[in-house]
């Protein structure tokens, strides 16, 4: 444990079957009242900010836990616990770059669920082994930033296709960039016509709350 965070060393699932896992966990989540949010990106795209943006702005109305998935180092857990006052565990990866619902397991089995709400798993940043395997969250998200370029949905499909909800980050330097919101936002649903698109801006705090009220309706829908 270093700097009073918890770092918990994931390893390979020995299930073939990661849907039927997946599946599981996902009941056992909904019979605990506990709704897990599998958040994705690739590096740099500002989850961890975004993170703790939305995280200050819930954190009173659910119990909230996060736990930070990465190669390696214990960096963002120590920073969101740091920034916001709430349980956070980094999951290493042993190298892998993405989390299946076994390994998922594990993280969870060092979270104390019992008095949470919501759990926000930030999984690996990458657009392409994370779209692969359902971790058994209740809803995926992924965050795409403005000098990625609005032709993302397009390079990755899957990624795009399995995402309920697409934050669009970084808008503030959406003028200094060649990108077009409403291409994006057609992209977007060229591969997932039901997606949630927010635009948000994780550093001022623009369209933070739209998000925050979006996680906060979902929750109570998977609780009733």
């Amino acid at each position: 444990m270093e700097d009073g965070v918890k770092v918990i060393e994931i390893k390979k699932s020995i299930f073939e079957d990661n849907e039927k896992e997946a599946d599981a966990l996902r009941a056992e989540l909904k019979r605990k009242g506990v709704y897990l949010l599998n958040l994705m990106s690739s590096p740099g795209s500002g989850k961890t900010t975004t993170l703790i943006r939305l995280v200050n702005l819930i954190k009173d109305q659910v119990r909230v836990a996060v736990m930070e998935a990465d190669i390696d180092s214990d960096v963002d857990a120590v920073k969101i616990k740091e920034a916001t006052g709430i349980p956070s565990i980094q999951l290493h990866t042993g190298g892998m770059c993405h989390l299946d619902a076994e390994m998922t397991r594990q993280g969870l089995d060092n979270v104390a669920l019992d008095g949470l709400d919501l759990v926000i798993l930030e999984n690996v940043g990458n657009l392409v082994c994370p779209a692969e395997f359902d971790t058994g969250s209740a809803q995926n998200a992924m965050i795409l930033s403005v000098p990625e370029g609005h032709d993302k949905p397009l390079k990755y499909p899957l990624m795009f296709s399995i995402c309920n909800l697409v934050v669009i980050n970084k808008m503030d330097v959406m003028p200094y960039f060649d990108f077009d919101l409403d291409k994006c936002k057609e992209y977007i649903h060229m591969r997932n016509p039901k997606a949630t698109v927010i635009p948000i801006c994780a550093k001022t705090g623009e369209g933070v709350d739209e998000l925050a009220q979006w996680l906060l309706n979902e929750i109570k829908n998977w609780k009733n």
